[in-house]
């Protein structure tokens, strides 16, 4: 088998192999980038609504605002507790409840996971670790790999001694000026 072929191989099975994965980083490397756009991890209800609770904080308990919060489908409530004179934070099961004594409202706050995403992300941040840990490096490994082949697989005025030098180059480059100008 010739060098070309093998490159040309390599390239092909070992791009099969990892599509998956390579569409995992790629999808889950621009949600992380726009953190401040979306949150991949979890999905945040807020709503405002009207608790009314007796000024007198000694009335109340955890059975009477676990009884107050059965009104918006609220029934684990874990503790509670006063930041401030008139304000009283209750903890659920996924989320908090803010609630202003004297004006009589409250901020209910949940949060509930993304559906595939929130898993997709901690796929990209190792979180499962184990054999995890092992197959991302093998990715890694058949990333460089892919790389490596790719820029022997065309010849001429568009392969890597022309036109694929230029567009290396560049590749290269980028990700240096902005380590400079960034870090």
């Amino acid at each position: 088998m010739s060098l070309s072929k093998l490159l040309r191989v390599l390239h092909r099975d070992i791009s099969y192999f990892f599509t998956g994965m390579i569409l995992i980083y790629a999808v889950t490397g621009i949600l992380l980038n726009h953190l401040k756009d979306i949150n991949p991890y979890y999905i945040i209800d807020v709503r405002k609504v009207e608790l009314k609770l007796p000024a007198d904080t000694l009335q109340i308990t955890k059975e009477l605002v676990a009884q107050k919060l059965e009104a918006f489908n609220e029934y684990e409530v874990k503790s509670f507790y006063y930041p401030q004179p008139n304000t009283l934070k209750v903890f659920l099961k996924d989320g908090t409840i803010t609630a202003n004594i004297e004006e009589g409202t409250a901020l209910i706050e949940k949060s509930t996971r993304r559906p595939i995403l929130y898993q997709l992300n901690m796929m990209h941040k190792n979180r499962p670790h184990s054999w995890w840990t092992w197959f991302s490096d093998i990715f890694a490994l058949g990333l460089i790999i892919i790389t490596i082949t790719g820029l022997f697989l065309i010849k001429g005025k568009n392969g890597i001694t022309r036109r694929g030098a230029i567009l290396v180059l560049l590749g290269i480059v980028l990700p240096v000026v902005a380590m400079l100008v960034f870090f």
